[in-house]
């Protein structure tokens, strides 16, 4: 492994030493001791494929170079001890496993929903000690959440597993962390783009068994996300409509999620399902089924090489997440970030695409765009959303993962 492969062509290695030192030096002050081992856990970009997952649908997405670094030891007394930067510390003891509602949207729910995924397979899971480092947007759309579920769960896989888990099963019991522990309804996308690194297409047609398709990213273009301010920690109600309104669709034809009803049935229902479910959640059905199509097509282009078929996909995911998915502004609300980032947007790019990014309503917009326009571009959005906002993103090879830094930074 190369510092690159985790950070990118322009990772900087004298920038990587100061931030291991520093993260060293504050886990030495909270324990009192030296870290045995370092693990890293990254960001995803979704690139196309919004809000399908959960209905078992199609998507594309990527590992990017903004992680969690976490300095970890082993300890023997089945106790949990993790402090972040900025955050306080928390302890959980490994067999003390129930859900306690009091901690939904707390990191230590995720934590200890790792863990009991982890015992329900029959496996062991201990203690240990970590202090970390986050460079991921919290709340904001490249998956924080995600990116600590997979470190947690690397973190035990490698010390009491002997690296037994499958990327698959990683991102299954990280998901599993954070419905039922969590307490927020995602599907899969988040946890296996980070567990699996790269670029990839996923088909959830079987969610415990996905179909996964390595894909090589476009040459010459640039991902730019951008943090339009908004936060995702207060929208877990929207998020959730999507999943609802979509499956009261697939309800009203007997089964389980979209997936399962074939397009031509439901169009053809249009005229009944108006009085059975909201327009929008019609809307909402159109778009999932339009956007497994454009999963489709899109991959397809980059296995091509034709770029220009590729950004059409992506730009024309944004249209439909903005008119059927509605989910690029807060129902209501005349605070419409997300909106103002894609119009300012579809402005300045020449070549390349737009579209909000992952959950949507608030936070983030992804711009993939030729590298020729990627100075200006991130210009102006910083003047707007501010400099610190506005992240160009490389494609992260690894997914969650345990570091050697001797293979990093000598």
């Amino acid at each position: 492994m190369q510092l690159r492969d985790l950070y990118g062509a322009g990772a900087d290695e004298r920038a990587l030493k100061e931030r291991v030192n520093r993260i060293a030096s504050r886990f030495k002050e909270k324990t009192g001791e030296e870290p045995e081992e370092w693990y890293s856990s990254s960001g995803r970009a979704e690139i196309i494929g919004n809000h399908t997952d959960h209905n078992h649908g199609k998507v594309i997405v990527a590992a990017i170079s903004c992680d969690i670094l976490a300095a970890v030891k082993k300890r023997s007394d089945g106790v949990i001890r993790i402090e972040s930067e900025g955050f306080a510390p928390f302890e959980l003891r490994v067999d003390d496993l129930e859900i306690n509602p009091k901690e939904y949207g707390k990191s230590i729910a995720l934590a200890r929903g790792v863990v009991k995924g982890i015992r329900d397979r029959g496996m062991e899971a201990g203690g240990f000690s970590a202090f970390m480092e986050s460079t991921v947007f919290r709340g904001a759309g490249v998956s924080s959440s995600a990116a600590f579920e997979l470190l947690v769960c690397e973190i035990l896989n490698q010390m009491y597993l002997g690296g037994r888990l499958s990327k698959v099963d990683k991102a299954i019991i990280a998901q599993y962390a954070e419905n039922v522990y969590f307490g927020k309804p995602c599907g899969l996308l988040d946890q296996s783009g980070i567990s699996l690194g790269g670029i990839n297409k996923i088909d959830f047609l079987d969610p415990k068994a996905p179909v996964i398709e390595e894909l090589k990213p476009a040459e010459g273009y640039t991902l730019v996300i951008t943090n339009t301010g908004g936060s995702h920690a207060a929208l877990t109600e929207h998020y959730a409509a999507i999943k609802t309104e979509m499956l009261a669709v697939a309800s009203y034809f007997g089964k389980e999620c979209l997936r399962e009803v074939p397009y031509e049935e439901f169009f053809a229902a249009i005229g009944k399902l108006r009085g059975k479910v909201s327009e929008r959640a019609i809307l909402r059905a159109f778009h999932f089924y339009e956007e497994n199509e454009r999963v489709d097509a899109a991959a397809a282009a980059l296995k091509a090489g034709k770029t220009a078929d590729f950004l059409k996909a992506v730009g024309q995911s944004g249209v439909s997440s903005l008119n059927c998915l509605q989910n690029c502004y807060v129902p209501g609300s005349a605070e419409q970030p997300v909106a103002l980032a894609i119009h300012m947007s579809e402005r300045l790019i020449k070549d390349g695409a737009v579209r909000v990014h992952g959950g949507g309503f608030a936070g983030t917009i992804l711009a993939y765009l030729a590298d020729a326009e990627v100075a200006g571009y991130v210009a102006q959005m910083g003047k707007v959303f501010g400099k610190e906002n506005v992240f160009t993103a490389g494609i992260r090879i690894p997914g969650a993962t345990k570091v050697e830094l001797s293979e990093l930074i000598g």
